[in-house]
Formats: C-alpha cells, sequence, structure tokens
C-alpha cells in the first residue's frame, strides 16, 4: 500500500474562508479521503499562512495585536472546514517554533551553500506610514498600457508584470501619500543555481503536467530570477537570524509551514518524522491555485533542495471559481463566504457540485445556481437518495426491516454496478472527479430503472419474499453507489450506513453482498432544494 502526504495551499490569516478557497479544499479532501477508503496511509496537512505586512495592517485597524487577530482568524478558519467536512489530521500555524526554526535552517543550509547573498536595492518607502510599502500597498498607472489605479506588481488591465518603482504616479493605498525611493540592503536567494536540477524535477510528467511545464519554460527561456526573500520593519513574521530589523519574506516561511505543521503533528502523537519529509518512504502531493505555481514549482523545490528535504511527487493545479459566469467580487455580490452559504443550503450539495465539475485540469469552474439547484435535486435526491426512500419504507413498513437473499437478475445489476469500481478508482486518482461523478450517476440510473421494472411496491402484496429481494438487491445498489460516493459525500454515507445498520464502508466492501440482515427504519436522508432559492 501507498503512503502519502498531502497538503492544500496555506490560506492567508487575513479574512474568511470563501467559496473559490473551497474549491481547492475539496478537492483536495476528496483525493485523502479516497486514499483512505482504499486502504492507504494518507495524511493531510494545512495551516494558517500568518506573516506579513496585511497582518500588522490589519490588526492595527482593528486595534489588536497580530497574534490576537491571527488567534481569532484561526478560530474562525477551523470552524469552517469542520462545516464542510475537510478532514485535516493536523491545521497548524506558520507562526509556530517549529516553522521559524526550519525557516531558519533551511536560510542557513543555503547560506552555507552559497544561495544567499546580499544586495542594495532601492523601493518606496512612506513617510506618512513610516514603512516601505510592499507591492499590494502601492497603487499608481500601469507602465505598459497606462491604466489607472493599479497595484505595484501586475496589472488587471493588460497582465503586464513590473516592478513597484516603474509604477507611473505611485501613491500609498493607507495613507494616499507619494511614496520616495529608499535604499535599503536585503537579502536573495540565488534561484538560477538550482536552474538545471530544477528542469529535471519539472521535465518529469510524473510531478506536472504538460499544460504546467510548458508555462514553466516561458521562465526559464527569460532566465530565473534570484528571489528577494527579506523586508524591512514593521513586519510581522521571523527576523532574520544575525540581523535586527530584516524578516523573512512571508513566501519563505509559509511554505515551509507545511514541514512544520507535518513535524509538529508527528511530535503530538509519536509518529516518525523522518520517514515522512527525508527518506522518501512517502509521496508528497500539493495542492494548489494556478496562481502560485511560480512559488511552488521553483521557490519551494529550491528550498527543499539545499536542505535536502523530499521534493513533491506531484503539485495538483486548479482554476479558479466563478459565480454565476462573473468572478468573484464583493462589489457584484458574488464574493461568498463560506459561512453565507452555510445559511442556506448543505455543504454536502457544495461538495457534489465541485467533485461534479472538477476534471483535473487548471480551467476554471463556475457555480451556476439554477445549475447548482437542477443537479443537486436530479442527482443526489431523484437519482441515489430516491433508492433509499423508495424501498426504505417498504422493508420498515410491510418487511419487518430484514433483508433477505439476491437472486439471478440481482446480481446482473450489481455486477454491472462493482464493474465500474477500476475506472472510478482512476477517476478519483486523477482528481477527474466529473467523470467519476457521471460513472455513478449512470449507475444510480440502472439502479433505479430495476426497481421501476420489478415495482417492489405492487409485488409486496401477492409475494413478501419476491419483494424482499427487489428490495435486497436495491438496496445493496444503494451501498454500492455510497461507497463509490464516500470520498465526496461523508454526511450521506454515514446516514446510509445507520439506515442499512452495517459498520463504516471501506472500498473492499464492493466485493461483498448484505444479505439476511436487518436495518434500521427509514428516515429522510436529504431534501430537495427549493427551485429558485438564492444564494
Amino acid at each position: 500500500m501507498r503512503k502519502l502526504l498531502v497538503t492544500s495551499a496555506l490560506p492567508y490569516a487575513n479574512g474568511q474562508i470563501h467559496l473559490g478557497h473551497l474549491v481547492e479544499y475539496i478537492q483536495t479532501d476528496i483525493f485523502v479521503r479516497y486514499q483512505k477508503l482504499i486502504g492507504n496511509t494518507c495524511y493531510y496537512m494545512c495551516a494558517d499562512d500568518t506573516h506579513g505586512t496585511p497582518i500588522v495592517i490589519s490588526a492595527k485597524q482593528q486595534n489588536i495585536t497580530p497574534e490576537a487577530l491571527i488567534a481569532s482568524i484561526h478560530k474562525d478558519h477551523v470552524q469552517d472546514f469542520k462545516a464542510f467536512n475537510i478532514s485535516f489530521d493536523h491545521y497548524g500555524s506558520t507562526n509556530s517554533e517549529e516553522n521559524r526554526c526550519l525557516a531558519e535552517e533551511i536560510f542557513l543550509n543555503a547560506k552555507e551553500k552559497g544561495a544567499i547573498y546580499e544586495k542594495e536595492i532601492e523601493q518606496y518607502y512612506s513617510e506618512a506610514d513610516a514603512m516601505f510599502l510592499p507591492d499590494r500597498f502601492i497603487k499608481g498607472t500601469c507602465p505598459k498600457c497606462k491604466t489607472e489605479d493599479q497595484y505595484g506588481d501586475s496589472c488587471e488591465s493588460c497582465g503586464a508584470t513590473y516592478a513597484p518603482t516603474d509604477l507611473i504616479n505611485p501613491k500609498s493605498t493607507l495613507s494616499g501619500a507619494e511614496p520616495i525611493l529608499k535604499k535599503s540592503t536585503h537579502y536573495f536567494f540565488k534561484l538560477s543555481q538550482f536552474s538545471e536540477q530544477l528542469q529535471t524535477w519539472i521535465n518529469s510528467e510524473e510531478h506536472l503536467k504538460p499544460e504546467l511545464q510548458n508555462k514553466l519554460q516561458e521562465w526559464f527561456k527569460t532566465g530565473l530570477q534570484d528571489w528577494d526573500i527579506s523586508r524591512d520593519a514593521p513586519y510581522f513574521g521571523f527576523k532574520i537570524p544575525g540581523t535586527t530589523d530584516k524578516y523573512f519574506y512571508v513566501w519563505l516561511d509559509a511554505p515551509v509551514g507545511y514541514i512544520a505543521t507535518t513535524q509538529k503533528w508527528c511530535r503530538e502523537n509519536d509518529i516518525p518524522f523522518e520517514p515522512i519529509w527525508k527518506n522518501n518512504e512517502f509521496e508528497i502531493h500539493h495542492f494548489i491555485g494556478k496562481d502560485i505555481l511560480y512559488f511552488h514549482a521553483l521557490f519551494w523545490p529550491a528550498m527543499l533542495m539545499v536542505s535536502e528535504y523530499n521534493l513533491p511527487k506531484k503539485l495538483h493545479v486548479h482554476g479558479f471559481l466563478t459565480i454565476n459566469g462573473e468572478k468573484m467580487s464583493k462589489s457584484r455580490g458574488t464574493f461568498i463566504t463560506a459561512r453565507h452559504y452555510l445559511e442556506k443550503f448543505s455543504p454536502e450539495f457544495l461538495r457534489y457540485y465541485y467533485a461534479a465539475k472538477l476534471s483535473g485540469s487548471i480551467e476554471d469552474i463556475d457555480l451556476n445556481m439554477e445549475d447548482f439547484i437542477y443537479r443537486v435535486n436530479s442527482d443526489i435526491v431523484n437519482k441515489v437518495v430516491n433508492i433509499g426512500s423508495r424501498l426504505g419504507s417498504i422493508v420498515t413498513k410491510k418487511l419487518n426491516e430484514k433483508l433477505t437473499t439476491i437472486d439471478k437478475a440481482g446480481h446482473v445489476l450489481l455486477d454491472e454496478i462493482t464493474a465500474e469500481k477500476e475506472s472510478i478508482a482512476a477517476c478519483y486518482e486523477a482528481l477527474d472527479y466529473a467523470k467519476a461523478m457521471r460513472s455513478i450517476m449512470a449507475l444510480a440510473d440502472k439502479s433505479n430503472k430495476y426497481i421501476d421494472e420489478n415495482a417492489p411496491w405492487s409485488v409486496v402484496k401477492d409475494s413478501p419474499e419476491q419483494a424482499a429481494i427487489i428490495c435486497t438487491t436495491g438496496l445493496n445498489a444503494l451501498r454500492l453507489l455510497t461507497i463509490y460516493l464516500k470520498p465526496v459525500m461523508p454526511e450521506l454515507t454515514q446516514k446510509i450506513e445507520a439506515f442499512l445498520n452495517i459498520p463504516a464502508l471501506t472500498w473492499q466492501d464492493l466485493d461483498t453482498c448484505l444479505e439476511n440482515h436487518t436495518i434500521q427504519p427509514y428516515e429522510h436522508l436529504a431534501q430537495r432544494i427549493p427551485v429558485g432559492t438564492a444564494l
């Protein structure tokens, strides 16, 4: 059996979890639950990304300390993830002693191997705010297309990237004051030193899909740029060893949080850490959005190389979420938090809908509310839950809650369902959840067709024995479909397990049948969503 360490990108500790975030965490969670369902060892690690200037600014605006801010956000994030059944083995924080020690270790190893150097640079400083301004705290006119009100790193209008010092008419987003250029000595990570090693790692399809490899080659063609890994005070983060006013840039210590969170969890649970991150016993899988590919495919592997940690086995990269065809936006009313969603709908429904949309590509997916309601009602309620409601009431009321045996015709149906197990397993492994859901719902259609053609509600009047065989077959079909859906819909699975009066289902249970067995009285498993319900 395989051993896997799986991570999702660390959410920033400066805001609520929203539906865009949940694309990644649900995608990852389904993969993790599938791995555990088939019997693999799989640990799921994540943490809040807690450092940087935005944290300082937000804490100041709320008149609290950065530590108080990130503690409050951490509590909210944990609650939101729990509500959506995201099954982290450990959810930590990058503001931990483990993370500080590991960030320093990687920095010092890089320094020892000649991959760190100091250079004096010019950057914008706001005298009104008494601080150097990060890219996102400067706005001005794009130097390429001349669009106004653009951030200091890239233009939303033409897509150009540039240095903050290239902006025309720059202004501080905090005070509106015009910044001045000021010199400061910074530490740089010599990414170019690892160019050959990175090329070798990237060119393996085992690690990245070809479309992503091609994207990364563009950066090699222009030459890998060395990475400014330091920031000036005031800053919330880890101080660089041997300095008094320099801090690690948040993007250095944030991915180190993958290792630190694992280390902390291992210590607390008496589990060996070395096999996971040091000696290649575990496959490391990172799930990320396409907007942070550069950091995870270039900077992060180089950091791991310099300290001899295991490189990722796979980078799983997804696209963004749109709402009814539009980008998420507060002004347009399409910025929807996890908590707002939960006021209207079951978390299970969003998990299923995202699964039905995710194909393992980097294409964006759209949450269309009409389609969402239709798909939930059509697939989950009318196809899957319908089997339990139609047959459960008959077995409860007419057959003393007893399942009996399965005849030849019944085995034909069940064999058709189990014949798809390798195909569905391959879909889960490839993150093509959409194809898996289509296959499962086609099997649900076959199951309902069997029930319709055999009409146990009519047969039970003259032949309770034959009706019991039909119901036993139909509820075994539901059991098999539930195994297939278990990574996607854990709550519905638990309800069906309780109804069928069985232990927690595993993938191996696809090879067995449930006969001569007493079930529990049927209770509603899911309710239809009224058409027209809005977020």
